[in-house]
């Protein structure tokens, strides 16, 4: 599984391949551009975006948030 990254935070949800990253980055908006490849053939990124391979899947819940209070 990959996922998309800024620095050392992870911004996207866990997908099976790097392609499947970016396509939802773009969908959703984190990223405004398609990586394109460099004169060496590398990929380039937008600045501080990568994408990691990673292994644990972890989805937050998505009606869950902060206490307004802490006690």
């Amino acid at each position: 599984m990959y996922a998309l990254f800024d620095g050392r935070t992870r911004i996207g949800g866990a997908f099976p391949t790097e392609k499947d990253v970016w396509q939802a980055a773009l969908i959703d908006g984190l990223v405004t551009d398609v990586p394109v490849g460099d004169h060496l053939g590398s990929q380039v990124l937008p600045r501080g975006y990568h994408v990691e391979q990673i292994e644990d899947v972890y989805e937050a819940k998505p009606d869950w948030k902060l206490p307004r209070e802490i006690s």
